[in-house]
């Protein structure tokens, strides 16, 4: 478990010590501390370095169950002192709220895990811009149909986060992220397209070679060239893992606290109903190692554990923290600020496998638009990828629009790849959906 620093120790202790000569009722801190910096290169030079320095002190009062909050950027004394004051002012003008308060003592997190998430990277602006020159370069010259570049990024971050209470709880850890990104434009006649690729891990040697993201980011170019509408029609559709990732993150925020206890959820009342074929099962695990959703507590303090959200199809758990738990007449899951490495279980089936499977049908590479409606579940959003035929790709799509309900589509999952993207804390593979209403021309 990495040991806080004695900085961060100083500014806990100090406010601790305001906020008891204060007298409130309760009350939570929060710190963090980030720093790295990102490179751009395009067209075979530096277009951009910034280096980022970001410092958070936030600070939560409760009295007489009136909250009020307040931040500040600046973690000296007088700093810290006048952030407090103005929380205590803020809450001095509060309705009272029976729900609000602390979390539950017998739930944080007295012996959290180390989850291998930091991890710095030892290079400098220097190195990094001519790591995004030369992928560039390689990207360019994969193929004669690419005509320009987007650019080229690299970038490296590290944090360090601490939450404490006045119930006694102080928590830590450090995290990292690095990434690199190349996006490139082809042309062939009068038409031109564009794509990119991305790598993002804790551990800068779990990122992909730039040879691998550079060509891949080009052959995603030269692809979509050719492009073409299609008809209006109804057809099974396959969400490429990458785009498929939404589709989760729109069945968390339909159970999740806010979204029920304001009954602005298409799947109010769902909890122990079946919502998906029994064969899918969707689940957190908050502590693999090294993984980009990793956390060892949420923003409460509450341990964060390994649960199911979904069960063989059934919805067997919310999504809450304290405040929505409590609104619900509920426990917290321990999600307060999110899930941590949601996943979904697949089928062991290929991508190439699943095409098979689906015969004819759309292939959904990138979506467009925010248009899902959580509180009725209606889904409609600009689409384009590749039209199937026979189990195998036929020509690129663009322009057209893919719609349904968000129920009519979780009931009709056919079948999940086992390509599971993990760039990020929602992971899952290419998901076949039994039909949907393709709008073209």
């Amino acid at each position: 478990m990495p040991r806080i620093n004695i900085d961060a120790r100083h500014l806990i202790d100090l406010a601790l010590q305001k906020l008891k000569i204060k007298g409130v009722d309760a009350a939570e801190i929060s710190i963090s501390e980030t720093k790295g910096f990102s490179v751009t290169a395009r067209l075979g030079d530096v277009e951009t370095v910034e280096h980022h320095t970001e410092k958070a002190f936030g600070v939560t009062v409760l009295q007489n169950q009136c909250t009020g909050s307040a931040s500040s950027s600046d973690f000296s004394a007088d700093s810290i002192s006048a952030t407090i004051e103005k929380a205590c002012s803020i809450a001095r003008f509060s309705s009272s709220d029976p729900y609000a308060g602390l979390a539950d003592p017998a739930r944080l997190a007295k012996n959290y895990p180390n989850c291998d998430i930091y991890h710095p990277w030892d290079i400098s602006p220097a190195d990094a811009i001519r790591l995004a020159i030369d992928c560039e370069k390689i990207a360019v010259g994969m193929d004669k149909r690419i005509v320009n570049s987007e650019g080229a990024s690299i970038s490296t971050l590290t944090s360090q986060s601490i939450y404490a209470n006045t119930l006694g709880f102080l928590g830590e850890y450090q995290a990292s992220e690095h990434g690199m990104h190349c996006s490139v434009l082809a042309r062939e006649n009068d038409e031109m397209q564009r794509d990119d690729e991305y790598t993002v891990a804790r551990n800068q040697q779990d990122l992909k070679s730039i040879d691998y993201i550079a060509k891949r980011a080009a052959e995603k170019t030269v692809r979509r060239l050719g492009a073409r509408r299609l008809k209006t029609q109804t057809s099974p559709v396959i969400f490429e893992a990458s785009a498929a990732k939404s589709l989760l993150r729109s069945l968390i925020q339909a159970i999740s606290g806010g979204n029920l206890y304001r009954q602005s959820s298409f799947l109010l009342n769902a909890l122990g109903k079946p919502i998906f074929p029994a064969f899918i099962n969707v689940f957190q695990q908050p502590h693999l190692l090294s993984a980009m959703g990793s956390a060892p507590f949420d923003n409460e303090g509450v341990a964060t554990v390994d649960q199911h959200y979904v069960r063989d199809g059934e919805l067997v758990s919310y999504v809450l923290g304290s405040y929505s738990a409590r609104k619900l007449g509920m426990e917290t899951t321990g999600n307060a600020g999110g899930v941590f490495n949601l996943s979904i279980s697949h089928t062991d089936v290929t991508l190439q496998q699943l095409l098979q499977k689906m015969q004819r049908g759309l292939l959904v590479t990138e979506l467009m638009g925010q248009g899902v409606n959580i509180t009725t579940g209606d889904y409609s959003r600009g689409a384009s990828g590749f039209w199937v035929e026979n189990g195998e790709i036929q020509f690129p799509v663009e322009e057209i629009t893919i719609a349904s309900n968000l129920k009519t589509m979780f009931q009709g999952f056919v079948a999940i790849a086992d390509d599971t993207d993990v760039r990020g804390g929602v992971r899952t593979g290419s998901i076949l959906v039994d039909r949907m209403t393709i709008a073209g021309h």
